[in-house]
């Protein structure tokens, strides 16, 4: 069994690998930003230097406010690309695995089909420059590093385009949704799911180590998954809103998204055995386990 020393204990990834770690038998330590703050290299350190040697410790953690980023640059810097850096030295030091979580936002999306690790990397936004920035002090610091890119996380926690499509389709009859971005929605207890798999391979060699694309299987406009969203509730809700289909020019934002984020996987699958679902069934499993929340609360 395997001992995780998790950073990023209250976010969508963290709290699914929890999820799945309470039926595997592995030991997690999951650091909240309250017992060690993200902005201190040295506490970083001093965390993973106290780590048990058998340790595997995972990056969680990020600043995922897109378009606050724009204005809240260091922040952004600090959490993204310096705390990351200082986990790998720190782990260097120690001889311990690594596993990093960044994005899709890496690319400027303008290619026209599916990224794949090699492709050339060109952020447009201060998100997406501090999370590439975090890939490459990783890989400085620890070249045997496992680094995840994925995309359109959803869960049954936190705050996530998903539940944001619940909460407003219960208020209104039609929504405007974006429909020229193309992505692979992803759950983040399939990316629990990808990080289990990366450790049933540790120790991590040189080989193995680098950059791997894990998302959902398929693609999907926002608003083919907004439709699907309302698809899938409308026994629960009564009623089905009408996705009305806009461009990214009718719903400005600060920060641009990239018009393309769609990801291969292949080769994640293929160095760790594992793929996660179509897109359209684990968001069934999210929104019924949505459900039984609501249902018990």
């Amino acid at each position: 069994m395997a001992t995780i020393l998790m950073f990023g204990a209250t976010g969508q990834v963290a709290r699914c690998l929890l999820d799945r770690v309470a039926t595997t038998g592995h030991v997690i330590t999951a650091l909240s930003r309250a017992d060690v703050d993200l902005m201190d290299e040295k506490a970083i350190a001093e965390a993973i230097a106290s780590a048990p040697d058998n340790a595997i410790v995972v990056n969680a953690a990020a600043y995922t406010a897109v378009d606050q980023a724009e204005t809240d640059q260091e922040a952004a810097l600090a959490i993204n690309a310096r705390a990351p850096g200082a986990m790998a030295q720190a782990c260097a030091a120690r001889d311990l695995p690594l596993i990093h979580i960044s994005t899709d936002y890496v690319f400027d999306g303008n290619k026209s089909d599916a990224y794949v690790e090699d492709d050339p990397t060109d952020p447009q936004g201060v998100y997406g420059k501090t999370k590439r920035a975090g890939e490459l002090a990783v890989l400085e610091g620890l070249p045997n590093a496992v680094i995840l890119r994925t995309a359109w996380v959803y869960s049954p926690y936190g705050k996530n385009f998903v539940k944001t499509m619940l909460r407003v389709g219960a208020e209104r009859e039609e929504l405007g949704v974006v429909d020229d971005q193309l992505g692979c929605p992803t759950s983040a207890h399939d990316i629990a799911d990808g990080i289990l798999a990366v450790i049933d391979h540790v120790p991590v060699s040189d080989r193995v180590g680098g950059l791997y694309h894990l998302a959902g299987t398929g693609e999907a406009s926002w608003a083919d998954l907004a439709d699907a969203v309302f698809e899938m509730s409308e026994a629960r809700m009564g009623r089905r809103p009408l996705v009305k289909r806009i461009s990214s020019d009718a719903y400005p934002t600060p920060a641009k998204r990239p018009a393309n984020s769609r990801l291969s996987s292949s080769r994640f699958e293929m160095q760790f055995g594992y793929r996660a679902p179509h897109w359209r069934d684990s968001l069934q499993s999210v929104l019924e386990a949505l459900s039984s929340a609501e249902a018990s609360a």
